[in-house]
């Protein structure tokens, strides 16, 4: 059984992360992944840049980590790179002499939010570096990577896209060499010597059960390594500003995600593009605010049922000290129940493949009190959201059914 590293347990506790698309397609609206249109940098000049306000909006919806598109694959940098005319430096905004990467970065440790870069390899148009060979391809890359990671302070996040870059074999041990060399503690994303993986789509939704073991691409070989997914999806229809608000997602489809991605024990990593200002619209920052409050008003506190108990082999429990008190003599005080929270301890592993829930029912007798099968579900991992219709209960009971090795369960928290 394989064991999560440190730094993978952390970014499993972060759980909410905010993606931010924005870069040369924010001003050439419509443009599309290699739809070969021009975009030329005169356009880009984000004259109310503000990073920290995309953070502050962030928070709202209790994200401890953010990402922004450093470069995305139609290969304008957001720094001034010493290793492609097409940046910022060639545009008008600060007179070529900005760094939106410095920015974000600064703001992030201002906010005290973990920080991410995405890095895409990918370019294309009249503005694509021309190589003359593989080696030169990455030295390129190496050269760009090396910038990020050594002229920003720590980076704990690089989110590495490799669309459109499968007509070139990359040197990856000499690549993730460096990488690892100029940040040791950084998270790499899905590619090549993965710390976490990607879902397998971008609508939000991890799979049930949901295994954090998975065989991937590890340096050109194909290994089983454990790999946390992390859940990118976007508030409106496209990833960079999108000016069709009608396309801002419901604070009930936001929801929808967050249960089937934090609930099933993945990272929910949610996109919002800041606009032609370099803010985040306000209509995104009020639904990310109502989208927030939701969560808060649903799982903000817990109704105070003790720590879980083991009873027996398979067998945990969590029950309200009310239970103790009156022995269910008053069943009308018994707090009303709608959804638990149940977490796996998976430092030396995730074991826990199959599990009932149970509400105790008032009783007179707490010995002969009725078992209400409430919830019932595959793998558990870093957290299990289960919802289920109102009831009273003063005692949750968990049955692992299924397992690979003891289980070991953290919590069970009844809201």
């Amino acid at each position: 059984m394989l064991k999560p590293s440190r730094k993978q347990l952390d970014f499993l506790s972060w759980e909410v992360g905010m993606f931010f698309h924005f870069g040369i397609r924010t001003f050439h609206n419509g443009h599309r992944d290699w739809d070969g249109l021009e975009m030329p940098p005169e356009k880009f000049c984000p004259a109310q840049l503000d990073c920290r306000q995309w953070l502050r909006s962030a928070k709202l919806i209790g994200a401890k980590y953010a990402i922004m598109t450093a470069k995305h694959h139609d290969g304008f940098a957001l720094w001034p790179t010493k290793f492609s005319p097409y940046s910022v430096a060639a545009s008008p905004w600060r007179d070529g002499k900005g760094d939106v990467v410095r920015e974000f970065t600064r703001a992030c440790r201002e906010e005290g939010m973990k920080c991410g870069l995405y890095y895409s390899p990918a370019q294309w148009g009249s503005h694509a570096v021309e190589f003359k060979d593989g080696r030169e391809y990455d030295d390129y890359f190496i050269g760009q990577i090396s910038e990020l990671l050594s002229n920003y302070g720590r980076i704990d996040y690089i989110w590495f896209d490799g669309c459109g870059s499968n007509g070139h074999n990359y040197d990856q041990k000499r690549i993730v060499g460096e990488i690892r060399r100029l940040q040791p503690d950084i998270l790499i994303f899905d590619m090549w010597d993965p710390d976490t993986r990607w879902v397998g789509n971008e609508d939000g939704y991890a799979p049930s059960p949901n295994f954090y073991e998975k065989e991937m691409n590890v340096l050109g070989e194909k290994k089983t390594v454990f790999a946390p997914a992390e859940c990118d999806c976007k508030i409106r229809k496209n990833w960079f500003y999108d000016l069709d608000e009608n396309s801002l997602k419901s604070v009930d489809e936001l929801m929808g995600m967050y249960h089937l991605s934090v609930g099933r024990g993945s990272n929910l990593l949610l996109n919002a593009g800041p606009d032609e200002r370099g803010l985040l619209p306000e209509r995104d920052v009020k639904r990310l605010s109502e989208f927030g409050s939701e969560i808060e008003r649903l799982y903000g506190r817990d109704l105070g049922f003790g720590q879980v108990q083991k009873q027996g082999e398979d067998r945990f429990f969590a029950e309200y000290p009310a239970r103790r008190l009156r022995l269910y003599r008053e069943a009308e005080e018994l707090p009303v129940v709608s959804s638990a929270i149940i977490k796996e301890d998976i430092s030396g592993g995730q074991r826990v493949t199959g599990w009932k829930l149970y509400a105790c029912l008032p009783s007179l007798e707490p010995a002969t009190a009725i078992r209400c099968l409430v919830a019932r579900g595959d793998t558990i991992g870093h957290k299990a959201i289960a919802r289920f219709p109102a009831l009273r209960t003063a005692r949750l009971e968990l049955e692992v059914t299924s397992r690979e090795g003891a289980a070991v369960i953290d919590e069970i928290k009844a809201y």
